[in-house]
C-alpha cells in the first residue's frame, strides 16, 4: 500500500507576543503520499509558512501531532529530529538563506557535509545539480554575484543535494519577477517529476497554485477546502 508520507493530525499554533496569545493555526489535518504536489494557498497572515515550519519539524505544534516517514516528530529526541530533517525534508525560502562567505557550490554541499557525506561526493552531487537548474558555470560565484533568480536556483539545489523524499517551498517565486518565477515554476515542476518528490508550495499566487493537481487553502489558520 502507498502509505502517507506525511500525516498531520489536528495541529494547533499559538505563539505568545507579551500578555496576548495569537493563534495561527486552529485544527488543521493533512495527508500526503510519495509524489503527490500540493499547493497551500491562502492570504498574508494564513499560517502557510507556520504550517511549513511544523510539518518539517523546524517548529513544534502548540497541539496535534505529525507522522514523517512513519515516526512522530514529537517523540524524537532533539539530534533524532535534526538528522530526521535532513534525511526526509529540503526547505526552499522566499528569501533565499545562503550563507555570504560561501561559493553557490559551498551553499549547495552544506546539507550534505552536515550529513557527513564525504566531501568529494557532495561536491560532484553538487555540481550535477547546479548543471541541472542552469549554473554550471556560476559555481563559484558569491551570493552577491548572482541575480535573484540564480539564488533561488542555488536554494533549490541546496535543497536537493540529500535526496529527500520531502520537499517544502514557501512562497518560492515571492521575490521574483513574473518570468522569473515562472521558470523557477517550471523547474520545481520538473525535478519534481524526475524525482518523484512529494512537494509541497506556499504561494498566495493563484497562477502559481494553479499548477498543482491538488490545492488547499487556508484562512484564519483552517483548511477552507479539501483537495481541488
Amino acid at each position: 500500500m502507498n502509505e502517507p508520507l506525511l500525516r498531520a493530525r489536528g495541529l494547533h499554533k499559538t505563539y505568545t507576543l507579551g500578555r496576548r496569545s495569537l493563534e495561527v493555526l486552529r485544527g488543521v489535518d493533512l495527508e500526503l503520499r510519495r509524489g503527490e504536489f500540493l499547493a497551500l494557498q491562502g492570504a498574508s497572515g494564513a499560517g502557510k509558512s507556520t504550517l511549513l515550519h511544523l510539518l518539517g519539524g523546524l517548529d513544534t505544534p502548540t497541539r496535534g501531532e505529525i507522522e514523517l516517514a512513519g515516526r512522530n516528530l514529537a517523540a524524537l529526541r532533539p539530534r533524532d529530529l535534526a538528522r530526521l530533517r535532513r534525511q526526509e525534508v529540503g526547505f526552499i525560502f522566499q528569501a533565499y538563506h545562503l550563507l555570504p562567505e560561501l561559493d553557490a557550490l559551498e551553499n549547495v554541499c552544506l546539507p550534505a557535509r552536515m550529513a557527513r557525506v564525504p566531501a568529494a561526493q557532495a561536491a560532484a552531487r553538487g555540481r550535477e545539480l547546479l548543471a541541472r537548474v542552469g549554473l554550471a558555470a556560476r559555481l563559484e560565484h558569491k551570493p552577491y554575484e548572482l541575480s535573484g533568480g540564480e539564488q533561488q536556483r542555488v536554494a533549490i539545489a541546496r535543497a536537493l543535494i540529500n535526496q529527500p523524499p520531502l520537499l517544502l517551498a514557501d512562497e518560492p517565486t515571492g521575490n521574483l519577477d513574473s518570468r522569473t518565477g515562472g521558470e523557477i515554476i517550471e523547474l520545481l515542476c520538473a525535478l519534481r517529476n524526475e524525482q518523484q518528490t512529494t512537494l509541497i508550495m506556499a504561494t498566495h499566487d493563484p497562477r502559481v497554485a494553479a499548477r498543482a493537481p491538488r490545492i488547499v487553502e487556508l484562512v484564519d489558520g483552517r483548511i477552507a477546502n479539501g483537495a481541488v
